[in-house]
């Protein structure tokens, strides 16, 4: 047995400890902070987003190929009884139909006349984007989803996305290979809309409760609004054409204690089962590639304000 005073009061390896464990919070919450500004301000971050989301783009398609693959095979049945149904009801109506084709043509002949008689250039139609869903953004705390079509296609910032309901969302975020679409549900969404019986403006906001869950705020409670009530985009904005459908009045709450009443609105488009979509065009902004931006403001926060 070796004498007292020649004992190792040194603690083994296994016992030895660097910096305190609150040391090392307090350094990780700083350089987290440091990022976060930095990112901010300088979009270090943005190269690498784009970079991930190309290089995991055909991993997603991959992701999504077998639940496609059932999906079309349980509708490939469904899909023979209603196609012989449609082509049944098509030939019924292509002999009633011959008659308005008929009146259609003459019509756009004299309008055309009348256009070259007044000196008017034909309108031309916008060139808008196909695009296919393919997934929802895993954000439980917005309403986004990702489509296929990126900045590649000519996706721009703040595109509309619209389909045969009426207004889906707006773009807002462009990869190149793939956009960010957020969804009029959005609590951060706000769109510049137009009552189709009253004629009167408001702003229809987001709450992000559910498919349902649209406002049209700062209403005064003696307003001539009722359930039922179309609603589509004014145009006032710049960034939605104007006549595109956006919601219907469910309900209005009208109390006398506050001067705003409360209504509640359902959406004319949902995404929930929409594989296709169009997406309307816009002029290109110098940050067309990840900046996060609210529905109908998109041209009001290029400038750093928000406008309804």
């Amino acid at each position: 047995m070796a004498p007292p005073g020649t004992i190792d009061r040194t603690p083994p390896p296994f016992f030895r400890q660097g910096a305190s464990a609150r040391s090392q919070l307090a350094l990780c919450a700083a350089l987290a902070v440091f990022l976060m500004v930095a990112d901010h301000r300088m979009q270090i971050t943005q190269p690498l987003r784009a970079t991930l989301a190309t290089v995991l783009l055909p991993l997603q398609h991959a992701a999504l190929w077998p639940a496609r693959l059932l999906d079309g095979l349980g509708q490939y049945g469904a899909g023979l009884d209603e196609s012989v149904a449609q082509n049944a009801a098509l030939r019924r109506q292509l002999a009633a139909q011959s008659e308005a084709i008929t009146r259609a043509a003459r019509l756009e002949a004299e309008n055309a006349e009348l256009r070259a008689l007044s000196g008017l250039r034909p309108a031309l139609p916008p060139a808008t984007v196909h695009a296919e869903v393919l997934f929802e953004a895993a954000d439980r705390y917005s309403r986004k989803v990702v489509i296929d079509r990126g900045s590649v296609a000519g996706i721009n910032l703040a595109s509309p996305v619209i389909h045969e309901d009426g207004l889906l969302g707006q773009v807002t975020r462009v990869y190149p290979l793939s956009a960010e679409v957020t969804l009029l549900q959005d609590q951060q969404t706000s769109v510049p809309v137009l009552n189709q019986r009253t004629r009167q403006r408001g702003v229809a906001f987001g709450d992000g409760a559910d498919d349902s869950g649209m406002e049209l705020r700062f209403v005064a409670a003696n307003a001539d609004v009722q359930p039922g009530d179309e609603l589509v985009t004014s145009g006032l904005d710049g960034v939605y054409p104007p006549g595109l459908p956006v919601a219907r009045v469910a309900r209005v709450e009208r109390q006398a204690e506050t001067s705003f009443a409360r209504i509640e609105l359902a959406p004319a488009a949902s995404a929930d089962g929409r594989r296709h979509v169009l997406v309307l065009p816009t002029k290109p902004r110098k940050a067309d590639t990840d900046t996060p931006m609210s529905g109908g403001a998109a041209a009001a926060n290029s400038r750093g304000g928000r406008t309804p």
